[in-house]
């Protein structure tokens, strides 16, 4: 059996300009880098701002297990089973972060033969969008700490410095630092840290942007510090967001690629679900509404997540309006949540998966509560037994959602055309009446208490006094009528990862909240969330190589 790098590393890709002319674009809106990837200008957006849009289709996912959903592989073959059925579609997936890549996940380009391609530059490097992030970030820490060590004249509280420093790789030693030792002339001494790049400011911020002139606007917005008087500092203020933009401008740009059936993909932006918003960039997405007649894009995680951020964020900012959602499931993951173990989860368990579906059940529900209509879409494995199917078959009947069993990984585009046909019948047959959960101009703690009611099904809501002192604060800055951002454990519906399946008799603990006035939300810390990951005992780094002609093995 081959596994995912030597799938990619056998397809037969076609050069970037052919997948661009499929598009119809002409070479003038392309900027290659080198043949499979590129670049897509400016002037496309202002080329195809009168044409119509297409249907917008939005991949999301039960709670993840160990045992896996394949949510973006089922995002890559419904794109390629569309091509199949004579459809025109497009993806629009983020760009995988280099911490999973050599933490535990070892690629994020989907999988089998529903995958992205070129698999390794995507995986690695691609075309530096994250380096570019990286960089505008930390020029506007060390312009941060320069300004004290150069007379601090905006009398900046050095205790009171919130933005951090960010590398895009999972480092857990880097979280809580010291800077400024060795002496006066190496700066002033304060407690700092990192946190991942994708869950930078600058992340969100570059993913939710219109354009150059908002992306320079929403860095001028980014609260940065409070002075020794307790004034807020804007990242303006430091007067770094002139040479960020120089940084950015390319990486606003979004990126084409193609899968491996030659489907076009843009892939742009990366921001995690779980300490983000989860969504790829805004301007790929729109492009790809423009580009094509069913534009496919997924959000990271389970529903309470992504899919929610999707809504409630992105779709409010840009004026979205989805009209279909695929919720991803295995058979094998609603076991896990009924009880079983991940050595057992290929032995036929009925009891169990009755059990576990209630899962299921409650993230259709919560998808339905934004007016969007759902297709549920099993990953199939070949170990599902036909009265396991039954049930998923009953439930989703009851439901009143269509259900399609998909065997994308193994077959491509081919495994997914009973799905394609269910999601346009879905789209033809019932309309879209979208609409975010919560009014985003109620006080925070109102919205807060709709999303752990209706999306995570709490009884209700505890703050910190951390937490409490910090709300009042962004409120008396005005910032209190934006969107919420729930930083939170993805393995639940709660924010206790050991809670599966549907918790119950359970209260939501915000321990702290921090203002992203640049990206336009208000982040909602739960749990214990982490803000810049660690690596696990084996990290899939060990198994990644290169050779002598450069041939990388190990990504998977």
């Amino acid at each position: 059996m081959l596994t995912d790098i030597e799938i990619a590393q056998q397809a037969n890709m076609k050069r970037i300009t052919e997948i661009a002319k499929d598009l119809n674009i002409s070479d003038e809106y392309l900027e290659p880098y080198g043949h499979y990837k590129a670049k897509l200008s400016e002037k496309l957006f202002s080329e195809l701002k009168d044409k119509n849009d297409g249907k917008l289709i939005l991949v999301t996912a039960i709670n993840p297990t160990p045992a896996g959903e394949g949510k973006t592989t089922i995002s890559v073959g419904l794109a390629e089973a569309m091509a199949k059925a004579g459809k025109k579609a497009i993806l629009a997936l983020r760009e995988p972060s280099l911490g999973p890549v050599f933490g535990i996940k070892g690629g994020a380009a989907g999988g089998g033969y529903a995958q992205v391609v070129p698999m390794e530059d995507i995986n690695l490097h691609f075309t530096g969008d994250m380096h570019a992030i990286t960089a505008a970030n930390n020029l506007l820490c060390a312009m941060i700490d320069n300004s004290l060590q150069q007379g601090n004249p905006l009398n900046i509280d050095q205790r009171r410095i919130l933005f951090k420093r960010c590398l895009d790789m999972n480092d857990r030693a880097l979280r809580n630092i010291v800077v400024g030792m060795g002496g006066k002339v190496n700066g002033v001494p304060r407690e700092d840290g990192f946190q991942i790049t994708v869950a930078s400011e600058i992340m969100a911020v570059l993913c939710l942007s219109a354009d150059l002139k908002d992306l320079k606007a929403r860095l001028e917005r980014i609260l940065v510090a409070y002075t020794l008087d307790n004034q807020p500092v804007y990242a303006k203020d430091v007067g770094a967001c002139g040479a960020m933009v120089a940084l950015l401008k390319d990486a606003l740009k979004p990126n084409l690629v193609q899968t491996l059936e030659n489907t076009p993909a843009i892939m742009h932006g990366g921001p995690f679900a779980n300490i983000a918003h989860g969504c790829n960039s805004v301007r790929a997405t729109k492009l790809g509404l423009k580009l094509a007649d069913y534009c496919i894009t997924e959000a990271g995680f389970g529903s309470d997540l992504g899919a929610e951020k999707f809504f409630d964020i992105k779709c409010r900012f840009a004026g979205l309006k989805p009209d279909c959602v695929v919720l991803v499931a295995t058979i094998r993951a609603l076991k896990y949540n009924g009880g079983v173990a991940k050595t057992d989860l290929t032995e036929e368990n009925v009891d169990a998966l009755k059990k576990g579906i209630v899962n299921l059940k409650t993230h259709v529900e919560n998808m339905h509560k934004f007016g969007v209509p759902v297709v549920v879409a099993i990953n199939r494995f070949h170990t599902d037994t036909d009265a396991e199917i039954q049930v998923i078959k009953d439930t989703c009947n009851q439901l009143g959602v269509e259900v399609s069993l998909a065997e994308i990984f193994a077959k491509g585009g081919e495994g997914g055309i009973d799905l394609v046909e269910k999601v346009c019948a879905t789209i033809d047959n019932n309309q879209s009446n979208f609409k975010p959960l919560y009014d985003e101009k109620l006080p925070i703690k109102e919205k807060l208490d709709i999303l752990a009611k209706e999306i995570y099904r709490a009884d209700s809501v505890v703050y910190t006094a951390k937490a409490e002192k910090a709300i009042t604060e962004i409120e008396g800055l005005g910032f209190g009528n934006i969107p919420v951002c729930v930083a939170k454990t993805q393995y639940s519906l709660s924010d206790d990862p050991t809670k599966l399946g549907k918790p119950e008799n359970f209260k939501i603990t915000v321990r702290d909240a921090r203002l992203s006035a640049g990206a336009g939300f208000v982040v909602i810390y739960t749990g214990d969330i982490m803000t810049m990951p660690g690596l696990p005992k084996t990290p899939a780094a060990t198994k990644i190589d290169c050779d002598n002609e450069g041939n990388i093995s190990g990504l998977f």
